[in-house]
């Protein structure tokens, strides 16, 4: 239940997210906000594992996930903005 869990708070997080964070150079597609969304939950339950702010079959909360998520979509952003080209 607690990956199910982890993908509801993402969708929701990534929602919010790109909300919070609107932008040209985030993906501007539903499914993709989505997806990074709940990778961003992922994260955040990763890293507060690892740092002990979550025990072993906790997850993330949703501020948590929305903070994962916002970090995910500059990272994207970030890396998507450095593979434009210049063509003339």
């Amino acid at each position: 239940m607690g990956i199910i869990w982890t993908i509801i708070i993402g969708f929701v997080a990534g929602v919010v997210a790109k909300f919070i964070m609107p932008g040209d150079k985030e993906p501007a597609g539903f499914i993709m906000t989505t997806i990074l969304g709940i990778v961003g939950a992922f994260v955040a339950t990763f890293l507060g594992q690892a740092l002990g702010w979550y025990g072993p079959n906790q997850g993330a909360g949703f501020i948590g996930a929305v903070v994962g998520a916002i970090v995910v979509l500059a990272i994207y952003g970030f890396v998507a903005g450095r593979r434009t080209t210049n063509t003339f």
